[in-house]
């Protein structure tokens, strides 16, 4: 059955991939973010109704990251306006072993939605469409944390998991861990993608604080490196959170897609040929 379905972060790494996945399914699909119409802003509680008004459903990502502050009263309210606008279900994008992340979890298990948790490692794209695609055009990856061993996830995988337990009510109440197949540390993904690309890029180590000292040379602001300070430290710095989750075949039915492949896959996107 047809289903309207808001992707909130539609035109992010993962929500413009459900969105394309749902629509490609049948379903009617709303985007919403600060641009879209009507528009959605997740500082502006009074943009909430707009969006909501006459889903059923709602895949929800929290942007910059469910740690930061502010992040459980967004969550609250959204909860709440989604129940009262008669919505039946939402599904939420988590962090993996992130506890501010767990506390928004929470709050979407006691809002009297029916819901789905979606924890979700490291994304694969960070290196093709986030943060680290600048480290590996240069050549030369700098990151802390060298010793933590990351289940790196596709994003496609995600989307794809996302909208299999937004659409089948059997994952209602279900806290879904999506990782990669296997666990890597950033010289072995550096390592990957040089051969798969064919050209020289190292991994140089740093100290968390070397990193943040970056960070404040590059004019990035102070939320900013803090919740990158964070995620490094607390999250791959948890031995807990280095665990492959096989969560993933139990929804999709096949093997999480392996680093590799990934990187096979970008190649034909030229990203990396910039």
């Amino acid at each position: 059955m047809e289903q309207k379905i808001l992707v909130i972060g539609g035109t992010g790494k993962t929500g413009s991939r459900v969105a394309k996945n749902l629509s490609q399914l049948g379903n009617d699909v709303r985007i919403a973010g600060r641009k879209t119409k009507p528009a959605f802003d997740w500082e502006n509680p009074d943009t909430f109704d707009a969006a909501l008004k006459d889903m059923d459903r709602a895949y929800i990502v929290y942007y910059p990251d469910l740690a930061v502050p502010g992040a459980r009263d967004a969550i609250r309210t959204l909860t709440d306006k989604a129940l009262k606008a008669g919505l039946d279900k939402v599904v939420l994008l988590s962090g993996k072993g992130e506890k501010e992340a767990e506390a928004c979890e929470q709050i979407v298990a006691d809002s009297g939605l029916n819901y789905t948790i979606v924890r979700a490692s490291w994304f694969n794209q960070n290196f093709s469409e986030g943060a680290f695609l600048e480290f590996i055009l240069d050549g030369a990856v700098a990151l802390p944390m060298p010793d933590a061993e990351i289940p790196f996830v596709d994003a496609d995988d995600i989307a794809e998991v996302v909208a299999k337990v937004l659409l089948d009510d059997s994952f209602n109440g279900e806290t879904i861990t999506a990782t990669g197949p296997r666990k890597m540390t950033y010289k072995e993904a550096v390592e990957t993608m040089a051969a798969e690309i064919g050209r020289e890029i190292h991994y140089q180590p740093i100290s968390i604080e070397e990193f943040k000292d970056g960070m404040k040379a590059a004019g990035l602001p102070d939320s900013y490196i803090w919740l990158f300070s964070y995620l490094f430290e607390e999250v791959l710095g948890n031995p807990d959170n280095q665990e492959v989750s096989h969560d993933l075949q139990k929804v999709l039915g096949r093997e999480a897609t392996d680093f590799r492949d990934y990187v096979t896959k970008t190649l034909t996107t030229g990203v990396w040929n910039q």
